[in-house]
């Protein structure tokens, strides 16, 4: 324990002694170190780690479709630290141009811009840091997927963030292609080309983001109203949307099957049957309740779609290694 010492008001003209003042050092560390955490949680907030996790789910089953086995491991650990860091970098720039709407959505209050946690120009140089970080590491593995690692981070915040999301209901129909970039990317880093086994891995995303993000977007379709973002729950039906929901289910399922006979074998044949068969359930499952106007809950579905896109990639990267 230390103590300083202050002089009150007008204790010069007296022969008052001065008053000590009580410092807890330990305390104020431990306050220090605190605010450097919530600080550091409020960076890592930014990059939204979630999304991040999903898009490493379909970038190393691509890697490892594309070496037939396991790639090597310089190459796997440059591409998935690489488009974690690119992911983080979208992300972080999406938080930063989206600040005025993260404020008024329930959804998105806790987002560090939001609550005021970090600063736009902090969030805005943080983000530019990382993409640029991202392509540096990228370009280790090979010019193509370093230029692919630009073009998603570019298309996501200037196509997606900037133009559509607040212009059309199908912002995240277009949009939705920058979440498709990883398997492109994956195949690259490993044959330095492109072929159409990861045309058809990016076409299984593509079509799969719809049905993903609408089932969540129906959730908080009032939150996207008070923010004014057309998304598709704000200006259709809940019929109109669930309709939607099981066409592109639908086109993601029959998209899995093209791999089949492709780059695959039985094994992800009948993984890519059986989990698109749960995937149909489900959308068919909320398509009867909203035309029975029972009460709809779509989260179980925005949860479900996740497991899904996660086992179907499971089964790709098993059957390339069981092959």
């Amino acid at each position: 324990m230390l103590c300083v010492t202050q002089v009150l008001p007008g204790a010069r003209d007296f022969a008052a002694p001065p008053v000590p003042v009580p410092i807890d050092v330990p305390a104020e560390r431990a306050a220090r170190r605190r605010r450097g955490l919530v600080v550091l949680r409020a960076y890592v907030a930014l990059t939204k780690p979630r999304i991040v996790e999903l898009l490493l789910v379909t970038t190393l089953p691509a890697m490892i479709l594309a070496a037939r086995g396991l790639p090597p491991l310089t190459t796997v650990l440059a591409t998935m630290i690489g488009g974690s860091l690119a992911a983080g970098s979208a992300n972080a720039l999406n938080c930063y141009l989206d600040r005025d709407i993260d404020a008024v959505m329930r959804r998105t209050l806790a987002r560090p811009l939001a609550r005021h946690t970090v600063s736009p120009r902090s969030a805005l140089v943080f983000g530019i840091a990382l993409g640029a970080v991202a392509i540096a590491i990228m370009l280790t593995t090979g010019w193509l997927p370093a230029a692919l690692t630009a073009v998603a981070i570019l298309f996501y915040v200037l196509v997606y963030t900037l133009v559509l999301k607040r212009r059309t209901a199908q912002n995240i129909v277009w949009g939705g292609a920058a979440g498709c970039m990883p398997v492109l990317i994956g195949w690259a880093a490993v044959t330095g080309s492109l072929a159409w086994a990861p045309v058809v891995l990016f076409g299984i995303v593509f079509f799969w983001t719809p049905p993903h993000f609408w089932a969540l977007a129906m959730r908080f379709k009032d939150d996207y109203a008070r923010a004014g973002v057309p998304m598709l729950p704000v200006v259709a039906t809940p019929l109109q949307v669930a309709r939607r929901i099981v066409g592109y289910t639908w086109l993601t399922v029959a998209t899995s099957l093209l791999l089949w006979p492709l780059a695959t074998s039985w094994i992800y044949g009948a993984v890519a049957l059986g989990a698109g068969a749960w995937f149909l359930t489900a959308a068919y499952g909320l398509l009867g309740r909203v035309k029975r106007g029972a009460p709809t809950k779509t989260l179980p579905l925005f949860h479900l779609s996740n497991s899904y896109l996660a086992i179907l990639f499971v089964g790709v990267a098993v059957d390339a290694l069981v092959r």
